[in-house]
């Protein structure tokens, strides 16, 4: 029998990221080379390595008999919990009304573009996960492209909203950012809502990174500056190293009781409930005590001392920009220096230079630039600098916290060596085609010469 895919499914691509992971078991399956058995060098998956807290693996074992459904918009003490827990973090008095859980924020998100009207404002460089759910729905959309600080402008915010005819736009603003992991502050956060304000843009504010931001105190939610206008969308994945768990919520703006019937009803439709025992592991996970504290301060401050490492250790390699991270545990480095010698090696896309940096004897795995919604020529990369233990280093970290420069980069030398051999890699790789850019020249000039 043959079977007819709908349309609409045919014209998604697989999303970046398992297309990426597709290709890299593919090609350590196929190398031939016996230095292929170590794998490779991992700047390519954001995943936390850390291992799940324990008070969240006690109330999930605890909990594992709990076979009836839910309720769709989540356990009466899951959102009483985010709600102490936003109070809490992030200053945010929100009631358990405003708060719907559901299987991890990719869905949420999605969700909420399946509900809202309006075009989807999407600055760039993006997170890979956007712009395939944004197509997926047929939703008009418009890039924005960020400047040299990689954050969004509010007068190109303002100038493009104007250009759209509809009567409410959708921004979807990623804060703390993947893949700059930039931070955006107080004021940046205050006139962008002024430009929101003005021209009717709802905010979808993904801070499913809030809880890495390294100076905690300088994180401030949207939520907070742009309360009638902004859903704010948060969860486990990243700050408590729990994404297979797979759960995530989203606060709803001030006064949108209509919208929460709609919502619910697509909950509903959708997928009934989030699973009733990860809910209840979920409470343990948003309950405010020390021992989370700790945990959120230890993680933040080895993602810290990893970020200041590799950054440096790239910004070292002439010609290479490196944005500064100030939380996540991602920055996007600049490649575009050495385009004229990657062009001469016939690498014209950074699909291709990501395919490139694979191949023996480099083994090195980023996310290339057209994942990240830029132009395909744009040889910029996210590099997560998190290819290490977590278990160990966590350990290790609360052993010996390392205070100095000295002992920071002994730190993750000890540590994450993988992580200083993969950057010692991207050097070589560079080298290496710039070093044959120079001899193709010089072989080109000596016959030109032998000719005449």
């Amino acid at each position: 029998m043959k079977f007819i895919v709908d349309q609409q499914v045919q014209d998604i691509e697989m999303p970046e990221n398992l297309k990426l992971n597709t290709f890299l078991q593919e090609f350590h399956s196929d190398c031939s080379s016996q230095e292929c058995s170590f794998g490779y060098y991992g700047f390519a998956f954001g995943q936390s390595p850390f291992p799940v807290p324990k008070p969240i693996q006690d109330a999930l074992i605890k909990n594992a008999s709990k076979g009836a459904y839910a309720a769709i918009s989540g356990i009466p003490e899951l959102r009483n919990a985010i709600s102490k827990y936003n109070r809490h973090y992030f200053g945010m008095d929100v009631t358990p009304d405003r708060i719907y859980v559901g299987p991890g924020t990719k869905e949420l998100l999605f969700n909420l573009l399946e509900i809202l009207h309006g075009t989807v404002i999407l600055p760039t460089p993006a997170w890979l996960g956007y712009l395939p759910q944004i197509r997926f729905l047929k939703k008009n959309y418009h890039m924005l492209p960020t400047r040299a600080n990689k954050k969004i402008a509010p007068n190109d915010l303002r100038r493009l909203a104007l250009r759209l005819q509809d009567r409410q736009k959708i921004l979807i603003l990623n804060n703390p950012n993947n893949p700059t992991g930039l931070l955006y502050d107080r004021l940046e956060l205050e006139e962008i809502a002024d430009v929101c304000r003005e021209q009717n843009i709802i905010v979808l504010s993904d801070e499913i990174y809030a809880q890495t931001t390294y100076d905690f105190a300088k994180f401030v939610s949207m939520g907070k500056i742009y309360p009638e206008g902004t859903f704010v969308t948060n969860g486990l994945s990243k700050s408590h190293a729990a994404g297979g768990y797979r759960l995530g919520y989203v606060v709803f703006p001030q006064h949108a009781n209509d919208l929460k019937i709609q919502f619910k009803k697509i909950l509903a439709t959708e997928y009934t409930a989030v699973s009733t025992p990860i809910q209840h592991a979920a409470v343990a996970g948003f309950e405010i005590s020390e021992d989370l504290d700790e945990y959120f301060k230890v993680t933040r401050g080895i993602h810290q001392v990893m970020g200041e490492y590799t950054y440096h250790a790239l910004s070292a390699i002439e010609g290479i920009k490196v944005t500064k991270p100030d939380a996540t545990f991602y920055l996007l480095a600049d490649f575009n220096v050495f385009a004229p010698d990657l062009q001469k090696a016939k690498i014209y896309t950074s699909q291709k230079l990501s395919e490139s940096l694979m191949v023996h004897p480099y083994h090195t795995a980023i996310v290339g630039g057209d994942s990240l919604v830029l132009e395909r020529t744009d040889f910029s990369a996210r590099i997560a600098y998190v290819d290490y233990d977590g278990v160990r280093v966590y350990q290790n970290y609360l052993d010996s916290k390392p205070k100095s420069s000295a002992e920071k980069t002994e730190f993750v030398k000890k540590s994450a060596p993988k992580i200083v051999a993969g950057i010692e890699m991207i050097k070589r790789f560079f080298e290496d085609v710039r070093n044959d850019a120079v001899k193709s020249s010089q072989i080109k000039t000596s016959s030109m010469m032998t000719t005449s």
